[in-house]
């Protein structure tokens, strides 16, 4: 019986499989997060998760149990994937293709290491909240721990940037603009993004001002550098792209932006959560809407740009529903995830936070049933992906003589 393809064909791309199962573990808790009530707490934790099954009627039930039962899935998977990813890229830094990997464009596909451990840090605080009883009575003084957890992450993504940028401008000649054709360089943006808004969840949770403080500033300047990267990144690819067109199996990056969005959004709204609650900095409740409308606005644009030109190439029918297969197509998943999280906040924070509509109504469920219908379709093809990576290649045939 011979491997998976994804083993056969390894590359740092396949991080992006734990990310995406991360990232859905996200959207289940979407479901606690704005249904399940909190009072006195700026997220629902396990006591939280039991007082609301003990009182409720059985619609949140329903829905408690199917985000409990998602999170710990995809959580799960997750974890699964990482481990998976690290043994492989262990055994990968030992190979020749490793060292082209070095010399080429294709170095900053490396940065979906960091990527995938900030995605992990933040999967497990959520399963930690919903799963683990009295956590909340120690949680400020896991706090330090957690932004010393992303800050080594972050290092570690900022180190291999340096060691990028540090290769192609010291002199010229050696990135290949042919080969920019895509949104691929954004990836270290993600990746910093990803840690930055990890970094900004004391802000949001902690009554200790030097933790809400150190939190504010260090998620502020990873967050800035993050920004600055995907300007820098998206002028130069998309000048290439004019150019040289888009470049077919990389052809899902160009929705990169919308999960970029959604994770700097999250960053803002927990850096205004603390401003407000320490630090007695304020803003209302229309000018979250606003906020976010732009953040989902954004999004829409990079949304139909991409999918215009994934459907011009044909890359659905080939690396999805046909028989190719590239480990770029996980960057399929986080753009839906983003879509799907994003909404969830700009439902419950922008329109019923504004007053547009009425929370449980029927508007109400009528725009969160675009969220959860994003989230459905990254589930299937989470399932799909993973059945076309992972699953045992059958033994080649033998031909007759």
């Amino acid at each position: 019986m011979k491997p998976s393809k994804a083993s056969e064909n390894y590359v740092p791309l396949y991080f992006l499989s734990s990310v995406g199962a991360g990232g859905l573990a996200v959207t289940f808790f979407m479901y606690l997060m704005f249904w399940v009530p909190h009072p006195g707490r700026p997220v629902p934790i396990f006591e939280d998760i039991m007082a609301a099954w003990a009182t409720s009627g059985g619609a949140l039930k329903f829905g408690i149990t199917v985000a409990m039962i998602g999170i710990a899935t995809f959580v799960f998977l997750n974890l699964k994937y990482l481990f998976w990813n690290l043994g492989q890229y262990n055994r990968f830094k030992k190979s020749e293709r490793y060292a082209k990997l070095r010399a080429s464009n294709a170095e900053t596909t490396l940065l979906a290491m960091p990527l995938a451990l900030a995605m992990s840090v933040n999967g497990l605080f959520i399963a930690g909240m919903v799963f683990v009883p009295g956590l909340w009575n120690v949680v400020e003084y896991l706090f330090p721990f957690a932004m010393i957890a992303f800050a080594l992450i972050a290092a570690n993504a900022l180190k291999t940037i340096a060691d990028f940028l540090g290769r192609v401008l010291s002199k010229g000649g050696v990135f290949d603009v042919t080969a920019h054709n895509s949104f691929a360089q954004l990836l270290p943006a993600f990746a910093l993004a990803m840690s930055a808004v990890g970094f900004a969840s004391p802000a949001a949770m902690s009554q200790t001002p030097w933790i809400v403080g150190t939190s504010l500033v260090g998620s502020t300047m990873l967050g800035t550098a993050a920004l600055v990267y995907a300007l820098l990144a998206l002028v130069t690819a998309f000048n290439s792209m004019l150019h040289y067109g888009t470049a077919e199996e990389a052809g899902p990056t160009l929705m990169i932006i919308i999960p970029l969005v959604t994770i700097l959004s999250i960053m803002f709204m927990r850096q205004d959560h603390g401003l407000h609650t320490t630090f007695d900095g304020h803003s209302t409740a229309t000018d979250t809407l606003m906020f976010l409308a732009k953040g989902v606005s954004i999004q829409l644009v990079f949304l139909g740009l991409g999918l215009t030109v994934l459907k011009r190439q044909g890359y659905f029918k080939d690396f999805v529903f046909g028989t190719k297969t590239s480990a770029g197509s996980y960057a399929l998943v986080c753009p839906g995830v983003a879509l799907s999280v994003l909404g969830f906040f700009f439902i419950n924070k922008g329109l019923v936070g504004a007053g547009m509509i009425e929370k449980f109504g029927t508007a109400y469920w009528v725009v969160t049933a675009i969220a959860i219908g994003f989230q459905l379709a990254m589930i299937a093809l989470v399932f799909r992906l993973n059945g076309q990576h992972f699953s045992t290649s059958e033994p080649n045939a033998v031909p007759a003589e």
